[in-house]
């Protein structure tokens, strides 16, 4: 595997993990599974865990355990009131990207074809 592609799936693994978490309540093994589902994306629980540790170190994720009769307790997550402004605003950011990067594909690169409408 090309080095460049492992980087650049690194850089959009928070932004897909808080996607998942988007659309609801999950715990850890649903959200490898759901990430694994997408083959480009190429991940193991190795790399999932300890993003969602960091997130919810930065307060975008919530945890609750609920008890499992089929072992450990289950790790639910869910996105704070924090996390949710963030992915709102990272998908934002993302369209602006697809734009200026399918700018740059057409050969175009006048800064002015792209519009920024966060503001």
């Amino acid at each position: 595997m090309n080095g460049w592609i492992t980087q650049l799936r690194k850089g959009l693994l928070e932004f897909c993990v808080l996607n998942v978490l988007r659309h609801g309540e999950s715990y850890g093994y649903e959200i490898v599974q759901a990430l694994k589902g997408i083959e480009e994306l190429s991940v193991s629980e190795s790399t999932v865990y300890p993003i969602l540790s960091r997130l919810r170190d930065e307060e975008l994720l919530k945890v609750r355990d609920v008890p499992s009769s089929a072992g450990p307790p289950r790790r639910y997550f869910s996105l704070t009131v924090t996390g949710r402004l963030r992915v709102a605003e990272m998908n934002a950011y993302w369209e602006l990207l697809v734009k200026a990067i399918g700018v740059l594909q057409a050969g175009k690169t006048e800064s002015s074809t792209i519009v920024d409408n966060r503001r």
